[in-house]
């Protein structure tokens, strides 16, 4: 695969807060975390039910605002801009990629790979399409629409959709949830290959200690703060490591 852009961050969270509501309603997702993710890593963010994934994806994505602090996604600095910038900056540094899948049932798999690139009003590079579609086993489902398709096959085409932008990093909630272990496992192998070969970033929200045993770091988060991080971590260090973190809610 062809590099991402020369930088070496990334995705940058300074001193990030996140409070949804106000008074005695108010709900503190996030509190103060700060955490660097390089290009060319693999890092997956677990915690217990209510820990803040979901809020730290959103906000490192620009997908959400924080409440207080900083986010500098793919060496641009979120702060303050509108929805407008916002949604560029998504589509030109960012790549996303669902349990759900976000397909389009209408479009072939070639369709729904290049979508994100039609929406951005540019053509596709024809040589690096072709090198992704193989790259995910695709080439001989081009034509195809979703519903032909197994779950697995689907998951590969956005993650194929999530790769064809060239972006800096790209977001996974959750990839494997709706996947049996085999094609999980070769899901995962896809986004580990994602990060060393293109030296783009992935970031993965995840429950499963299976699928974060793939990444390179795994940060582990409890009531919206950084508990601590693994590198290199197996998957029975870390179902110990989510173990004790349940017991001390």
């Amino acid at each position: 695969m062809k590099p991402a852009q020369s930088i070496s961050r990334a995705v940058q969270m300074e001193s990030v807060s996140k409070v949804y509501g106000r008074g005695s309603r108010a709900v503190t997702a996030l509190r103060q975390v700060s955490v660097t993710i390089s290009c060319g890593s693999f890092t997956a963010v677990m915690g217990p039910s209510g820990s803040g994934k979901s809020t730290f994806l959103q906000c490192a994505a620009g997908l959400d605002s924080p409440s207080s602090g900083r986010v500098i996604l793919g060496g641009t600095d979120l702060s303050g801009m509108n929805e407008d910038r916002l949604a560029r900056l998504r589509r030109e540094r960012a790549g996303f990629v669902f349990q759900s899948y976000n397909l389009m049932p209408s479009l072939t798999v070639t369709e729904n790979i290049t979508l994100p690139l039609r929406l951005a009003g540019k053509r596709a590079d024809r040589t690096w399409l072709r090198e992704v579609i193989a790259r995910t086993g695709l080439a001989d489902r081009v034509r195809h629409r979703p519903a032909q398709l197994s779950g697995g096959q689907q998951q590969r085409v956005a993650i194929a959709r999530a790769l064809v932008t060239r972006p800096d990093v790209i977001f996974a909630d959750e990839p494997t949830g709706a996947l049996d272990i085999r094609t999980a496992r070769e899901i995962l192998g896809l986004l580990r290959q994602a990060a060393a070969e293109a030296n783009q970033a992935v970031v993965m929200v995840t429950h499963d200690p299976m699928a974060a045993s793939y990444a390179d770091t795994v940060v582990f988060l409890a009531d919206g703060e950084i508990a601590g991080t693994a590198a290199a971590a197996s998957q029975d260090q870390i179902a110990g490591r989510m173990a004790r973190l349940e017991a001390d809610r």
